[in-house]
């Protein structure tokens, strides 16, 4: 916008110079030209007395007296003779009355004077570079000129269009921070009033905006606490079993507690807190495989695993890469038949973060595409496993990928550098620069 507002001011300035410059040029040749005939002119003026009155000795001299003017003065005579300079006039021209005539080597003005023993003829030659005496000069100061005031429009312009792009410079700047998910950014309001406004209206949605989130986790938050009292009462009936089955009843009572207990902490955890931390994915991988392994042993399922033997560091909370981890292995369990294996693989991608794989031999899912919408299932769940595992993927700056058939079905996140823009040894080394000694 600055760019075209300089050329907009530019393209402007320029038309009004040329409209004042070219007439201006054009009337400095006009005022040389007339300056130089008026003063040839005086000239011949000047002579008209002393031709039609003097003797041919005083009119010589005259014509001489008036020689050094830049002009050529010559008198034709009675007798046809040249008193100074022989004229361009014929010996047989016999003028009427005073002319003016132009040629391309100059003008001449002609002036016949009466004697009493004939007519004398008056020629003025003014050459043609004493008609534009000047004139280059003058147009060379004018171009000077309208070159300053061009460069003096283009500051002015430059000045005017920066201290309009600079607020919406910010603002711009502003937005995509708030949509980068930093609700902390603010504009500053500056510019013309129209700008201010808008300047305003992005403070005031960002903090609505704000509000709003505060509200629904908090909302979460009492949801997730209101489950307490029926886990109380849970565990009190649980108390009361026989010792066979009470302990590892108690110890679903104790993980379900926990899982309650970590609900409310992510729902009063603020949006931009942990985006930046570093988390190990082979670690928290390797975590969540040994926690569903004593089920997957249950059922007879075969579990592969392929853990790299570095760390890889991440881009994500280390709750929140559990969580779609437990997502995905819980869709496992939930949607293939007893018996049925599955695989999990961790491996470091080429930006620096990493590649977790889980795949299984299940019958796949109906509709690979509606499975990963938010809320839909064609398998009677709530259908939100695999939007959370997404979600977890692209708040890291990765993505995920889901391909299925009738083989099984297989689940690959891409998760983001802890370090983006680095290397993978780049982001290895980093990491493991701040492993505690």
């Amino acid at each position: 916008m600055r760019r075209q507002i300089t050329l907009l001011v530019a393209a402007t300035t320029s038309i009004v110079l040329l409209a004042f410059l070219l007439p201006a040029a054009s009337l400095v040749a006009r005022v040389a030209e007339a300056r130089a005939l008026d003063t040839a002119q005086a000239q011949l003026q000047l002579l008209i007395p002393s031709v039609g009155l003097d003797e041919r000795a005083d009119v010589a001299a005259g014509v001489a007296a008036g020689a050094g003017s830049g002009h050529t003065v010559s008198v034709r005579w009675v007798d046809g003779t040249w008193l100074g300079p022989t004229g361009r006039l014929g010996p047989d021209d016999a003028p009427a009355s005073a002319d003016v005539v132009e040629g391309d080597e100059g003008t001449r003005l002609v002036q016949p004077v009466r004697r009493a023993d004939g007519t004398a003829v008056i020629e003025v030659f003014v050459p043609a570079d004493q008609l534009r005496a000047g004139v280059i000069r003058t147009w060379v100061v004018l171009a000077g000129l309208g070159v300053m005031l061009l460069l003096l429009a283009l500051l002015v312009a430059d000045r005017l269009a920066r201290s309009l792009t600079r607020p919406l410079t910010e603002l711009a700047s502003t937005a995509h921070r708030l949509g980068g998910g930093d609700l902390s950014a603010r504009a500053t309001p500056g510019g013309p009033a129209e700008v201010r406004d808008v300047g305003l209206a992005v403070n005031r949605l960002a903090g609505r905006i704000g509000e709003l989130l505060a509200a629904e986790r908090e909302a979460a938050a009492d949801l997730a606490h209101r489950l307490r009292t029926p886990l109380t009462a849970l565990r009190l009936d649980v108390e009361s079993l026989p010792p066979d089955g009470r302990e590892r009843v108690l110890d679903d009572v104790d993980a379900l507690s926990r899982g309650i207990d970590e609900v409310i902490t992510e729902a009063r955890r603020p949006v931009r807190e942990g985006l930046g931390a570093a988390t190990d994915a082979t670690a928290v991988v390797a975590d969540r495989v040994r926690f569903w392994a004593v089920l997957a042993e249950e059922e007879r399922r075969v579990v592969s695993v392929q853990l790299p033997d570095t760390e890889v560091p991440v881009r994500a909370a280390p709750s929140d890469l559990a969580a779609a981890l437990d997502a995905l292995l819980g869709n496992v369990f939930a949607h293939t038949p007893e018996g049925t294996g599955f695989r999990v693989a961790v491996s470091r991608s080429s930006g620096g973060g990493a590649e977790v794989v889980v795949a299984d031999s299940g019958p796949g899912l109906v509709d690979s595409v509606t499975a990963v919408a938010r809320g839909t299932s064609g398998r009677g769940s709530t259908g939100l496993g695999l939007d959370i595992a997404r979600r977890t993927a692209e708040a890291s700056g990765g993505s995920m990928r889901l391909a299925t058939s009738p083989a099984g079905t297989v689940v690959t996140l891409e998760l983001g550098s802890a370090w983006p823009g680095r290397s993978a040894d780049d982001a290895a080394a980093q990491h493991q620069s701040l492993r505690p000694l």
